[in-house]
């Protein structure tokens, strides 16, 4: 399970939608403090209060793809769901950002903004080699 490529990918999926999404702000405010995740549950529009969310359920698919080693095309639609779930994600990101009032509330965006790009590609890279498998299993089927 460990030793394929795929799973290494969706740990990284992972580790991206829950330890660094909690770790790094998604915004500086004009005093220099940093909106993490847990913080739009605090803010009044009800769109930003998804966005801990949908990080949530995306870390919840990756692992739930990782423990789906052994039936291929179930990982691989696990991890097409999670992508557009990321899609989704990175819509209200950008949403948001493109919302958001000049200088008067928040002046910076942090890192936080990307990690759902982030985990588009690793995602979408383990289904490559999720594939890559299946299609060389089926192949090896064909020779017996």
């Amino acid at each position: 399970m460990l030793q394929r490529i795929q799973t290494i990918y969706l740990l990284i999926a992972l580790l991206l939608s829950t330890l660094l999404a909690l770790r790094v702000p998604f915004w500086a405010t004009d005093e220099g403090a940093g909106l993490f995740l847990m913080d739009f549950f605090r803010l009044d529009n009800l769109l930003f209060s998804a966005i801990p969310v949908l990080f949530f359920l995306s870390a919840l698919l990756s692992l739930m793809g990782i423990m789906m080693f052994r039936q291929r095309m179930k990982q691989v639609l696990c991890n097409r769901f999670n992508i557009a779930i990321n899609f989704l994600l990175l819509g209200i990101i950008v949403y948001g950002l493109l919302s958001l009032p000049g200088e008067n509330q928040f002046s910076e965006k942090g890192i936080g903004v990307f990690i759902p790009i982030a985990v588009i590609v690793f995602l979408a890279l383990a289904n490559k080699a999720i594939l890559r498998d299946e299609k060389l299993v089926k192949s090896v089927d064909r020779l017996r």
